[in-house]
């Protein structure tokens, strides 16, 4: 325990001084602990510590662990953020189950989504996904894209679009991220959006993505070590 409690201290810490070098707040910047591959008792010691944001890539792994903890009482007070490729036959899973999809990069996934949202839960969180670089191993849409697929994901009540997601070239991520906030806050602007979440910036990138305006960061193997 003490050791993943570290680590929280530490990244926590590495936000702190982001923060504060490029005059931001750091409670203006939410940690989402990536604990895909890792077991429930490394997210049960890290809860224990303090983190409630939690994000998982692989449904049916997350779907186990929820179940696992809910056992303990422990999930209910945790939020779920789903961080993976979206498939089609599992988005009423993930629809039910998570608080927020930083991976919107269709309409009709969208449309799923929004479609098997339980009328019992609060409308889901979706970020779009941008693939700055337009590289073909990664999701999500290019940037001249983005507005139009916004548009259309305002017309789902039971989405609540909160922003953009981009995962940068790792060599150079500092104008992915730049280029991402600048869109963001065009949209703001010009159409009159009310975005407020730019998720970027992981383990190794977090200081570059809150330099250029990052509202949550990803992290995963510096709060918890390698993978398992």
């Amino acid at each position: 325990m003490h050791k993943i409690a570290h680590n929280l201290t530490q990244v926590l810490n590495r936000i702190q001084v982001a923060a504060v070098s490029c005059g931001r707040k750091a409670q203006d910047i939410t940690l989402l602990a990536v604990s895909k591959t890792q077991n429930t008792s490394s997210i049960t010691e890290a809860h224990a510590a303090g983190q409630r944001a939690f994000g998982e890539n692989y449904v049916q792994e997350a779907l186990d662990k929820i179940a696992e903890l809910n056992a303990f009482a422990i999930a209910p007070a945790l939020e779920w953020h789903f961080l993976g490729p979206i498939q089609s036959n599992k988005t009423q899973s993930i629809a039910q189950h998570f608080s927020w999809v930083h991976t919107v990069s269709r309409l009709n996934i969208a449309q799923r989504l929004n479609a098997a949202r339980p009328e019992t839960l609060p409308p889901l969180n979706v970020c779009i996904q941008v693939n700055v670089d337009g590289e073909l191993s990664k999701s999500g849409v290019a940037l001249s894209e983005v507005a139009a697929l916004s548009t259309a994901i305002l017309q789902l009540p039971r989405l609540k679009l909160r922003g953009l997601m981009t995962i940068p070239n790792p060599e150079n991520p500092a104008p992915a991220f730049a280029a991402v906030a600048a869109l963001q806050h065009q949209l703001n602007q010009t159409l009159g959006l009310e975005l407020d979440t730019l998720s970027m910036g992981m383990s190794d990138d977090l200081e570059a993505a809150i330099e250029a305006g990052a509202t949550l960061v990803r992290v995963g193997t510096a709060i918890f070590g390698p993978r398992h």
